[in-house]
């Protein structure tokens, strides 16, 4: 698995991220199931392309880095698939900030 998301390579703006699970449990001990938590809103960058390509042809490098948690909107990205884990794909633009 670990093999597998080292060798994707977002391109342009995109970045890898994957999601940080939310807690199920709630302060006072109520386990709260799946279908009715909230997905996480924060993530881990796994991966970065090269950069955004600007109208005069230059690459504007990336503002995040591989390993950097970050903080997105909640229907950002596209979700895909890999070695049995969802990870989300997104433009550097939907990162609302790093933590």
């Amino acid at each position: 698995m670990a093999t597998q998301l080292k060798s994707i390579r977002p391109l342009h703006d995109r970045v890898l991220v994957k999601r940080q699970e939310g807690s199920h449990k709630t302060a006072s001990g109520i386990v709260i199931p799946d279908a009715a938590s909230e997905k996480s809103d924060q993530g881990e960058v796994i991966a970065i392309g090269a950069g955004a390509m600007l109208k005069d042809g230059k690459v504007r490098p990336l503002d995040v880095k591989v390993g950097d948690r970050v903080l997105f909107g909640k229907y950002a990205g596209q979700i895909v698939k890999v070695g049995g884990e969802k990870l989300l794909v997104m433009r550097e633009e939907d990162i609302i900030a790093v933590l």
